[in-house]
């Protein structure tokens, strides 16, 4: 046998019928496993990028995965002759994840867990004896990757960052994806798959797991629940609300926040230390968006003040101190390197940068230097920019030659087609339909925004200028544009400082007016007009 494999870029020799697992632990590649390869604990999943057809069949153990992904313990190779299958896992640790800063300062610490001697008390009760040092963990639970920092809850200091792709891919790219596959499969294999990365990740920082006495999770709302393992089919239906929403509205519940014990979610921290979930907004604008709140402070400011977290579920805020409305734009993933062609995340590989020259040769830059697998965020928007800047596509993302796809390398193997730019155009007139019908519902024009926070990985990356020309971001100067990086793990940090911020928080998020984007009646000409690659003016009238 002649099967050439990659595993994270990692050359693999599987002997005949060997699993993927094995093969990797011989060379000292661990994929995470609690059942050490048995097939049932379902976590050492890996992606498969090409040749597929060399791998066995898809055994029982693995029905609940989508095409594309396979459990390493069951999957050996069988074929005969020579073929390379490329695979990774869902823990790459070359993928580029904004992680922020370094959290909140130290003269705001009033966290929930404090030390009496050798007592520690939590919300004044104690938990637990000791005279060792108090641990607190920030996690951003995004949908497609998650962010874990850990925190001396007695100084604030940032003690270790870590994080990885979210592993509940294999349940779909986007959350009514995720919604569906977990209404459809029992078991919560959606939210034990997570745990059990997540597990992984607590027990590979550098401090013992049990002095870890509180866990502040933001995530949207799907992710949220999903990690707390409630029911998300709600989210999924009309009017789009978690059941902590419901139950707010009926008045069985003071908060949408959550909260419970380490121990009942099986995380290996002291199984005394609570769990708090932030509050959700409203419908998919969740505990991640809340978590901005706390970090950038809108409604604590005099000036208009927007918010992006651009994403697969975009999250909008436009307001400023006494008003704040919020919406949600499905944008999709494609502008996170997912349904394009050679789409890829921010890993080591990915295209990040593109310029176009007279000839119409592509310079590009490459996270990592090596050799390009494929284009993410960063570089589409890029890419689109130089087609519209060198008018080799017009602002409908049709080629001016009547071509079908463009290369972005001399030998044609990495190219965007037009269906991908079909893709692209969706999501950004997603999001310029969100921010249009908000400033309308505000009663501004987006000349009025004096201060445009671009929050999240995706927006910390983007380069402006290209991002004004195709209209994913309105005309607006560099000076009013803040790219704040992960604001959401910011706000976890906040709130896990801070008891008092957090209450602040649970207040805050009943004043905010939630739009509901599809109910406005300019909304489709919003969207229609978003898909255009061409600059959003900030003074234009583009509703009646």
């Amino acid at each position: 046998m002649s099967t050439r494999l990659q595993l994270d870029g990692a050359s693999l020799s599987p002997e005949r019928n060997e699993s993927i697992f094995a093969a990797a632990a011989r060379v000292g590649i661990s994929l995470p496993s609690s059942c050490k390869g048995l097939g049932k604990c379902r976590e050492c999943l890996v992606e498969v990028a090409s040749g597929a057809g060399a791998l066995s069949a898809p055994t029982p153990e693995e029905k609940h995965l989508r095409d594309g992904f396979r459990l390493a313990c069951r999957c050996t190779c069988i074929a005969d002759t020579t073929i390379e299958v490329r695979l990774h896992s869902m823990r790459r640790g070359s993928m580029r994840i904004e992680t922020g800063g370094t959290g909140a300062p130290a003269g705001d610490l009033r966290p929930a867990v404090v030390r009496a001697g050798e007592k520690i008390l939590l919300d004044g009760l104690e938990i637990a004896r000791t005279s060792g040092p108090l641990h607190g963990l920030a996690i951003d639970l995004g949908t497609t990757t998650v962010v874990v920092r850990c925190h001396d809850l007695e100084t604030g200091a940032v003690v270790a960052t870590t994080a990885f792709e979210n592993p509940q891919r294999f349940g779909g790219s986007d959350v009514m994806a995720r919604i569906q596959f977990d209404t459809d499969n029992p078991g919560r294999l959606l939210q034990r798959t997570l745990l059990g990365y997540l597990g992984r990740a607590i027990e590979g920082l550098p401090v013992d797991p049990r002095s870890i006495f509180e866990v502040v999770v933001a995530g949207n709302t799907t992710m949220r629940d999903l990690f707390f393992g409630l029911d998300v089919h709600s989210i999924g239906q009309r009017p789009y609300r978690s059941l902590t929403e419901n139950e707010r509205r009926a008045g069985t519940r003071s908060t949408t926040a959550l909260a419970t014990t380490a121990r009942s979610l099986r995380l290996p921290v002291h199984p005394a230390a609570r769990v708090y979930g932030l509050p959700l907004v409203s419908g998919h604008v969740g505990a991640d968006a809340a978590a901005c709140l706390l970090a950038l402070a809108p409604h604590e400011s005099d000036r208009l003040v927007a918010i992006m977290d651009i994403g697969t579920n975009t999250e909008l805020f436009l307001g400023r101190r006494g008003r704040l409305l919020a919406a949600s734009c499905p944008a999709g993933p494609a502008f996170e390197g997912r349904a394009v062609t050679h789409g890829m995340p921010g890993l080591d590989g990915a295209i990040s940068r593109v310029r176009i020259d007279d000839a119409g040769t592509c310079r590009i830059e490459v996270i990592g230097g090596g050799a390009p697998e494929g284009i993410c965020g960063s570089g589409l928007v890029d890419a689109l920019s130089e087609l519209v800047r060198t008018e080799r596509m017009n602002a409908m993302g049709r080629f001016e030659d009547g071509a079908e796809s463009y290369p972005l390398l001399p030998d044609g193997s990495i190219f965007l087609h037009e269906r991908d730019i079909n893709e692209l155009a969706q999501a950004k007139g997603a999001n310029v339909a969100g921010l249009l019908t908000v400033a309308k519902r505000f009663g501004c024009a987006l000349a009025d925004i004096e201060c445009f926070h671009l929050a999240g990985g995706f927006g910390r990356h983007l380069d402006l200028a290209a991002a004004r020309r195709i209209g994913l971001v309105p005309d607006l100067p560099d000076v009013r544009i803040h790219q704040a990086g992960n604001a959401a793990i910011e706000g976890a940090t906040i709130a896990l400082l801070s008891v008092e911020k957090r209450r602040e928080l649970e207040a805050l998020v009943d004043t905010i007016e939630h739009v509901e984007l599809e109910t406005d009646p300019d909304f489709f000409d919003h969207f229609v007009f978003g898909c255009q690659f061409r600059r959003v003016g900030v003074s234009e009238e583009v509703w009646s």
